[in-house]
């Protein structure tokens, strides 16, 4: 085995994670694409892949810009790690919390009182990821993590 493959034989076997901070302003949300991408080149995924995960990120970024925050410039965290085949994206911010999770996963619930939402972002994540769990609370923030295998 040379080099090369024994180094990616070795990338299989471990976690690797990235870590970003984002400002909640809305133009943060195709940089959160665009990085989520770009790590995860390393695990060879299809196109309609890619563009699967990026939908979910962008979906998950902009509920908590937006509902977590409300574009106040706070602190939006994504994670992003791979394990084997498997993408894993967490997306977490510190803001207003979720009163009821379940209500919020339906779909066409929205908080927004601008009607400019739909109302999808759940089911959009739940539709292009393999696993999508969210936790909050009220006052205490969310994180919304999503898991999707890479050439299943």
């Amino acid at each position: 085995m040379d080099t090369q493959e024994r180094k990616k034989q070795e990338s299989l076997t471990r976690r690797e994670t990235m870590r970003v901070e984002l400002e909640s302003y809305s133009h943060n949300e195709q940089l959160a694409r665009v990085v989520v991408a770009a790590y995860m080149t390393r695990l060879n995924p299809t196109v309609e892949e890619t563009e699967d995960v990026k939908t979910a990120v962008s979906e998950a970024v902009t509920n908590a810009i937006i509902h977590g925050y409300g574009e106040s410039g706070e602190t939006l965290i994504l994670r992003v790690s791979s394990f084997q085949d498997e993408l894993q994206v967490e997306v977490e911010d510190h803001g207003v919390g979720i009163p009821d999770v379940e209500q919020a996963r339906q779909p066409l619930y929205t908080t927004s009182t601008e009607g400019e939402r739909s109302g999808m972002g759940f089911i959009f994540m739940e539709t292009f990821m393999d696993q999508v769990e969210v936790r909050s609370a009220p006052g205490s923030g969310t994180l919304v993590i999503m898991k999707k295998r890479i050439g299943a």
